[in-house]
C-alpha cells in the first residue's frame, strides 16, 4: 500500500498544490491562458505523438478492446446523462452532466498515471482509450447541443463544425501521425526527438497544477443535487463496467485490463467544465464535479491502484 501512495501523492500533491497556489495567490484567470495552449497545443500532442510513433503498428489493431472501453464510455454517458435529465429536465445540462460521467481525466492525469503504476506496456491501451474516447464525446456533446437548441443553426452547419473540430484537434493530428509514424518506421532526428521527450515530460506536472488552480478560482457554496450521482457514476460503475465488458469480449493482456479500469477511475476532466462553459450551461455544477470528483478520487484511484498492483483485481470476471 506504501508504494501505491507513493505513486499516487505526487499526481494528487500537484492538484492540490495547484489548489493552495490558486487560493493564495489571487492571480487572474486569464493567466493560465498561455498554460493551457502549451498543454493542449504543445506538450500534450508530443507525448501521444510519441507513444504511439514507439509503438509497433500491429500492436495498436485491437477492435474488441476499443469496442469494450468505447462502450463502457457509452454507458456511463447515458446513465449520467439521465441522471441529469430526472433533475433538470433540460438536454444540454443533462449532456454535460453525461460528459462528467464518462470522460475522466485521460489526458492529464490518465498517461503518467498508468504508465507509473503499469509500466510502458501501458502505453499502447492509454493512446487507444484517449484516442478513441474523444473522438466519440467530442463528437456526441456538440450533436446533442444542437438537438437542443436547433434555431442556432442548421444540422449540416454543425456538422461541419464537428468534423472540423475533430480533424483538427491537436489530440487527434498528434494520435494520426503517431500512428502514421508507426506504420513507415519514422525516426525523429534526435535533436528533435530529446525536445520532443522534454515537451512530453512537462505535460502531466503542469495540467495538474493547472487543474488545481483552476478549481480554486470556482468555489462552490453547495453541491447540486446531481453531482454526487454523478461523480458515483465516473468513480465506481465506469471501472466496474470497463471490467465487465472487458470480460465479455477478452480476454486480454493483463496490463491491458488493468490500464482500462485505472483510465475508468479517474476523475471527471477538465474538458468537462471547459465544454460547460463553452455552451454556458450546467457550469457550477460542472466545476462542483472535477472538484469533488478529484477529492473523492483520492480514496477510489488509489484503491484501485492498490488493486492492481497487488494484484487483488482480477483480469476476467468470467473465471
Amino acid at each position: 500500500m506504501l508504494d501505491v501512495i507513493n505513486l499516487a501523492l505526487p499526481f494528487f500533491g500537484l492538484i492540490f498544490l495547484g489548489l493552495a497556489c490558486g487560493k493564495l495567490k489571487q492571480i487572474p484567470e486569464t493567466g493560465l491562458a498561455w498554460m493551457n495552449f502549451f498543454l493542449i497545443y504543445v506538450s500534450l500532442p508530443c507525448l501521444f505523438y510519441r507513444v504511439l510513433a514507439q509503438t509497433p503498428l500491429e500492436q495498436l489493431g485491437n477492435p474488441r478492446f476499443i469496442l469494450a472501453t468505447v462502450l463502457a464510455t457509452g454507458s456511463m454517458f447515458a446513465l449520467a446523462y439521465a441522471v441529469g435529465w430526472a433533475v433538470r429536465k433540460n438536454m444540454a445540462e443533462a449532456t454535460i452532466a453525461g460528459l462528467s460521467g464518462a470522460y475522466g481525466n485521460i489526458g492529464y492525469m490518465g498517461p503518467g498515471l498508468a504508465l507509473a503504476t503499469l509500466g510502458p506496456a501501458a502505453n499502447v491501451p492509454v493512446a487507444l482509450i484517449f484516442c478513441f474516447d474523444t473522438l466519440v464525446l467530442f463528437a456526441l456533446v456538440p450533436f446533442l447541443m444542437t438537438l437542443s437548441a436547433p434555431q442556432h443553426e442548421s444540422f449540416a452547419a454543425t456538422a461541419f463544425q464537428v468534423v472540423k473540430r475533430i480533424v483538427l484537434h491537436p489530440f487527434i493530428i498528434a494520435t494520426v501521425l503517431g500512428v502514421a509514424s508507426a506504420a513507415i518506421h519514422f525516426e525523429p532526428p534526435v535533436a528533435l526527438d530529446r525536445l520532443m521527450q522534454f515537451l512530453q515530460n512537462a505535460a502531466a506536472p503542469c495540467a495538474l497544477f493547472a487543474l488545481g488552480v483552476t478549481v480554486a478560482l470556482r468555489p462552490m457554496q453547495k453541491i447540486p443535487l446531481e453531482v454526487p450521482f454523478t461523480i458515483v457514476v465516473k468513480l465506481l460503475l465506469h471501472p466496474a463496467a470497463v471490467l465487465l465488458l472487458l470480460s465479455l469480449l477478452g480476454p486480454f493482456d493483463p496490463t491491458w485490463v488493468y490500464t482500462a479500469v485505472l483510465m475508468a477511475a479517474l476523475p471527471p476532466a477538465l474538458n468537462v467544465f471547459i465544454m460547460a462553459r463553452q455552451y454556458d450551461t450546467w457550469v457550477a455544477q460542472a466545476s462542483g464535479s472535477v472538484l469533488f470528483g478529484t477529492f473523492v478520487s483520492v480514496v477510489t484511484l488509489t484503491t484501485t491502484m492498490w488493486l492492481v498492483k497487488s494484484g487483488t483485481l482480477p483480469v476476467t470476471l468470467l473465471r
